[in-house]
């Protein structure tokens, strides 16, 4: 008789994160997934309807891993934007996976790309209300054209194209938003 293996729920969420991390979505199959954990397929079927099912938990997972590392990046900027433009770069530079899958493509779990950004601790909206507590008249409107420049500075890091250091991207990022803000 076979030895039965038991795998958790919590594991499989755990390895499918993993190698989700590694590889993207496009190298999380069921059959890589039972190798890594050393089964068959059978009990994350037993646990997810389908693969689909398993992205979106994954999905979640990635978004809260995004929060948290905003959440804890060093705050070292007072000009609003600096710090979450920052963080957003430097995360697709440490994550290039997560990135490409939570800012390069359509899916996002009926999530926008503000929600995305805003996360738990309302990042976002604090970031647009000091702009507006700066003087600000639009700050909406700075927001957006900054995220132009933020997000294009983020798929260079992930294309391999951007090679500015931390300090020349703060000057950047400061620059334009004051160029931005004064307009």
């Amino acid at each position: 008789m076979a030895r039965k293996i038991s795998v958790m729920t919590e594991q499989i969420i755990q390895a499918a994160f993993e190698l989700t991390r590694q590889e993207g979505f496009e190298g999380l199959t069921a059959r890589k997934l039972a190798g890594y954990l050393g089964c068959s397929t059978q009990p994350i079927f037993r646990v997810f309807r389908s693969m689909e099912e398993l992205y979106d938990e994954i999905y979640e997972r990635m978004i809260k891993d995004f929060s948290d590392f905003c959440n804890s990046f060093e705050k070292t900027e007072e000009l609003p934007f600096i710090n979450l433009g920052l963080a957003y770069i430097a995360y697709a530079n440490e994550q290039p996976q997560f990135f490409r899958i939570l800012f390069l493509q359509k899916k996002r779990c009926g999530k926008g790309l503000y929600e995305l950004l805003n996360g738990s601790e309302g990042n976002l909206v604090k970031e647009i209300n000091k702009a507006a507590a700066d003087g600000v008249k639009n700050p909406g409107d700075v927001f957006m054209k900054m995220w132009i420049f933020i997000h294009g500075a983020a798929c260079m890091v992930i294309t391999k194209d951007y090679d500015l250091d931390d300090a020349q991207t703060r000057q950047l990022l400061c620059d334009s938003y004051l160029s931005y803000a004064g307009s």
